[in-house]
């Protein structure tokens, strides 16, 4: 039975870091890409960031694009998002997935965590 399990959210100040992961199992964790998505409230799920089963590709939303970078250790199953200069408009629900392929669209994702909130206050 395939498993992920975010952590590390929480309430930060604007301007802030925080660093939330996603731990995999029950799956060949260096054969998918993992992806981190938010839910804001009354929006949309967007990708937030994904990142390429070897690590050498990732991808990003323009919005979060130079404050977010995602990593992962394939040694601990285990996906990361290190969140620096958080906005308030920041504040979502985060989930991360895991797909064999890249797509921006969150129905293309196979597993799913249950989420992380993360909310910025200004």
């Amino acid at each position: 039975q395939v498993q992920l399990v975010e952590s590390g959210g929480g309430l930060v100040q604007a301007g802030g870091p925080l660093r939330p992961s996603c731990a995999a199992s029950g799956l060949t964790f260096r054969n998918y890409l993992m992806g981190w998505f938010r839910q804001a409230p009354g929006k949309e799920r967007e990708l937030v960031a994904a990142i390429s089963g070897d690590g050498a590709r990732t991808y990003y939303a323009d919005s979060v694009k130079g404050r977010f970078p995602i990593s992962r250790d394939n040694a601990k199953n285990t996906v990361y998002l290190q969140m620096i200069s958080l906005k308030p408009e920041d504040t979502a629900v985060y989930y991360c997935a895991a797909d064999f392929t890249y797509s921006e669209r969150d129905s293309e994702y196979d597993y799913w965590g249950q989420g992380t909130q993360v909310t910025v206050s200004s």
